[in-house]
């Protein structure tokens, strides 16, 4: 629990770092899950207006790569998928459900809702490609206060369509700027496969710019959280631009219910669920306990 300035205490979770074990790791990346079921079903009973982009799937990169920040002074940009990655940088999940409804104790007062979200350091915006450049300048900022603050700015595959992208990633490298570039590909944009609208090589766009760049599997949190780790630790001590490419799922739909793929496909995509793969490696004991700790707690918040 925790207090705001307000006097009111509301239900957080626990974060992980560099040092959380595996059953940290699977409780938080199952909150994360748990909540998101939770709106898709919150939306289909009518209880939720508006729009919502979960990140089923796509929790690891959330995880992972906060688990690997400074969250004290490292700033991040997040995007139209990111309950995860809010959730993974301050627990504040009662306070994310608050504001997604509208209500005046959610984290922007009701007024950001699901894709416009800023708490401490963490900003979000649901325009595709927007957050590149002001992401880029906040971390042009950082280095001339000599802060030793890293940017991180999440992306998706889709958004490599955007020119700005590529501006950004130019003045990053050109200025040396303290940046991570995190693409999150789960081989979708919206509803059509990545093969046909990126050609190409993915990393290649960052390298382009002489941008190091690490490929990393999204299935395993584990491996997602050295790989971000050896790169912001680089960032913050040789001050330049590197980018970290997440190759994850999208379990759930772009948005609500608009998933027009196979059901020969979704089983496919099923069976690389990153959480079947962290729960084989903990005692079936503690899993139980920690999935049916966190479920009361969602379910209580949903419910009241």
């Amino acid at each position: 629990m925790v207090v705001n300035q307000d006097n009111k205490s509301f239900v957080t979770l626990p974060l992980c770092n560099r040092s959380s074990s595996l059953e940290d790791f699977y409780k938080l990346l199952f909150s994360i899950r748990t909540f998101e079921l939770t709106l898709l079903e919150m939306f289909d009973k009518g209880l939720l207006s508006g729009t919502t982009h979960t990140c089923l799937g796509q929790e690891t990169s959330a995880v992972g790569v906060m688990a690997a920040l400074d969250l004290s002074k490292d700033i991040v940009f997040s995007n139209h998928r990111g309950h995860g990655h809010f959730l993974a940088y301050c627990g504040e999940i009662e306070r994310l459900l608050l504001e997604v409804m509208g209500k005046s104790d959610g984290v922007c007062a009701g007024r950001g809702g699901s894709q416009h979200l800023h708490f401490r350091n963490f900003y979000s915006n649901g325009i595709q490609g927007s957050i590149v450049p002001v992401a880029t300048g906040m971390a042009m900022a950082e280095k001339k206060k000599a802060t030793k603050a890293v940017t991180v700015v999440f992306l998706g595959d889709g958004t490599l369509g955007e020119g700005v992208i590529y501006e950004s990633m130019n003045i990053a490298a050109l200025w040396n700027l303290p940046i991570l570039f995190v693409i999150d590909n789960n081989g979708y944009a919206q509803s059509t496969p990545c093969k046909l609208q990126v050609a190409g090589s993915i990393p290649k766009r960052a390298e382009a710019f002489g941008i190091d760049c690490k490929e990393v599997n999204g299935i395993d949190v584990q491996e997602v959280c050295a790989a971000a780790c050896g790169l912001v630790d680089t960032i913050r001590e040789q001050c330049q631009p590197r980018c970290l490419i997440i190759n994850s799922v999208r379990m759930g739909p772009h948005s609500k219910g608009d998933d027009t793929r196979s059901e020969e496909e979704l089983e496919k995509v099923r069976k690389r669920d990153p959480l079947k793969k962290i729960s084989t490696m903990i005692d079936q004991e503690i899993r139980n306990k920690i999935e049916d700790e966190v479920i009361a707690i969602v379910k209580n918040l949903a419910k009241f």
